[in-house]
C-alpha cells in the first residue's frame, strides 16, 4: 500500500507541476491588457506632444500638432485629458476635453463648448478618441485567444497573446478590437478595430519604443486604413513631462479661461 501511495504522488508531481507552473505563469486577458496599458500610460499626471501626419500613396497631405494633458480619475481608473491645438494656425488654442468618455470641443473663436463624437474623424485615419489618453482594460471586456507570432512594424517576429476586446459601454471609440501584446514585454506590437457592423476601419502597430517616464514606451503610431492601404496616418509622442494638472483644467465650464503653459 505505501508503494502504491509514492507511487500516485509520483505520477502528481512529474504530470501535474507543470501544469501548476503553467498556471502561474500565465496571464488573463485583463491582466495581459492591463499591463499593456502600463506601457502605453504613464501612472501619473503627465503631459506630451503628438504630431500627426497624414500620408496618401506616400505622400504627405495634412499635418497637425497637439499639447496633451492627461490625469487618471482614480475612482475609476480612466483618464482625463485636456488637448490643446497648436498647428495648424487656423486651429491654433482651439481645446479638446475628455471627461470620462465624454469629449467636448472648444473653439475661442465661437466661445462654444460642443459635444462631439470619438468616432468623428480628426485627421487623415486618426479619430478623436486616438488622441486622448485610454485605459482599454477599463472599456473593454477582453477574451484571450491563444498565442501568435505575428511581424511588426520593422517586420521582426514577436511572440504575442492575441486578445479579442468588445466594447463594455456604447460610449467608446471602437466596437471590437483585436490586439498583440508581447508577451516577454507587455508592449502593445499590433491592432486591428472594428465597428458595430464588424467593419475593420483601421489597423494600428505600435513602434519606436524608447524610455520614457520610467519604462520603455511606444513613441509612434502608425495607423493605416481597413480598406485602402495606402492611406496611412503617423502619430508621434515627444516632449514627455510629468507634472502637476490643476483639477479645474477637465471642468468644461472652465475651457473659456484656459491658458496652458
Amino acid at each position: 500500500m505505501n508503494r502504491l501511495i509514492y507511487f500516485i504522488v509520483t505520477i502528481n508531481l512529474v504530470f501535474g507541476l507543470p501544469a501548476f507552473l503553467n498556471a502561474e505563469n500565465s496571464k488573463t486577458a485583463q491582466e495581459v491588457i492591463a499591463a499593456s496599458d502600463a506601457v502605453r500610460n504613464p501612472d501619473k499626471p503627465f503631459s506630451l506632444k503628438t504630431t500627426l501626419v497624414e500620408y496618401r500613396s506616400g505622400r504627405e497631405q495634412e499635418r497637425m500638432t497637439l499639447i496633451v494633458y492627461s490625469k487618471e480619475e482614480k475612482s475609476s481608473g480612466q483618464y482625463r485629458s485636456l488637448i490643446r491645438f497648436i498647428e495648424p494656425p487656423r486651429d491654433e488654442n482651439k481645446l479638446m476635453l475628455k471627461d470620462g468618455n465624454i469629449l467636448w470641443f472648444y473653439d475661442p473663436a465661437s466661445k462654444a463648448s460642443v459635444r462631439i463624437s470619438p468616432q468623428q474623424r480628426l485627421m487623415g485615419q486618426a479619430s478623436n478618441g486616438d488622441v486622448v489618453t485610454v485605459n482599454f482594460s477599463k472599456d473593454y471586456k477582453a477574451t484571450l485567444e491563444g498565442e501568435e507570432t505575428i511581424t511588426d512594424a520593422e517586420k521582426n517576429n514577436r511572440n504575442c497573446y492575441k486578445v479579442n476586446m468588445v466594447a463594455a459601454n456604447e460610449t467608446v471609440t471602437y466596437y471590437r478590437i483585436e490586439y498583440w501584446v508581447e508577451k516577454e514585454t507587455d508592449q502593445p506590437m499590433k491592432g486591428k478595430f472594428y465597428s458595430e457592423s464588424d467593419r475593420l476601419l483601421k489597423i494600428v502597430y505600435y513602434r519606436n519604443y524608447r524610455e520614457e517616464l520610467g519604462k520603455r514606451r511606444p513613441t509612434e503610431t502608425i495607423i493605416i486604413d481597413g480598406v485602402d492601404s495606402k492611406l496611412i496616418t503617423r502619430m508621434s509622442y515627444s516632449d514627455y513631462n510629468f507634472r502637476d494638472i490643476p483639477e479645474e483644467w477637465f471642468q468644461k465650464e472652465y475651457l473659456p479661461r484656459f491658458k496652458g503653459n
